[in-house]
């Protein structure tokens, strides 16, 4: 995955994670655990690069991978201080062929229930702002790539999960409450 913080953001802290079930550093009894997640600094154009799974879909959302930016290098132990959150949304002709492969299935149900324009985040532009793009295949692996304008001079508004719980909107894949 590859995202690109705009030219306001240089040299800032970036993370960048996949959550299925509760979200780690977030969710009550969990906020020490940080599983799924990475730490980066980006470079002198923006850009920092993770290498991480694929998303499934949990019913109530269309797939996803959420990323944080943070005003420097210390402030990334405390999600309070990040200065922005947001979330990549996966495109769709990709999205269908990896869910047809094995281990997804409950991927396929969950999506026939959503779309980016029904989606409680992606809905008011159908994802238009946070659309990644994508490259590859199943069989060698996908690149997924979004710039992401960032104003800096944002006070850090002590980042949390949808809806304040950390709870996603629904029961992940698998219908159960898993933790990994």
């Amino acid at each position: 995955m590859s995202l690109t913080v705009d030219e306001k953001a240089r040299h800032r802290t970036c993370t960048g994670g996949i959550w299925k079930g509760t979200y780690s550093m977030y969710s009550e009894g969990i906020t020490d655990q940080n599983y799924l997640r990475g730490v980066q600094v980006t470079d002198a154009s923006g850009k920092v690069s993770f290498t991480s799974i694929f998303p499934a879909c949990y019913s109530g959302r269309w797939p996803h991978i959420h990323f944080e930016v943070y005003p420097d290098q210390a402030s990334i132990t405390d999600s309070t201080n990040a200065i922005a959150t947001s979330q990549i949304a996966i495109p769709q002709a990709e999205r269908e062929t990896v869910h047809a492969t094995t281990g997804y299935e409950d991927s396929v149900t969950n999506l026939g229930q959503r779309t980016l324009a029904t989606d409680n985040v992606f809905g008011d532009d159908s994802g238009a702002t946070q659309l990644a793009t994508m490259t590859g295949d199943v069989t060698n692996g996908y690149t997924i790539a979004l710039t992401a304008p960032v104003d800096t001079g944002t006070e850090p508004t002590g980042g949390s999960a949808p809806g304040g719980d950390g709870q996603p909107g629904g029961a992940p894949p698998g219908g159960s409450a898993s933790t990994s």
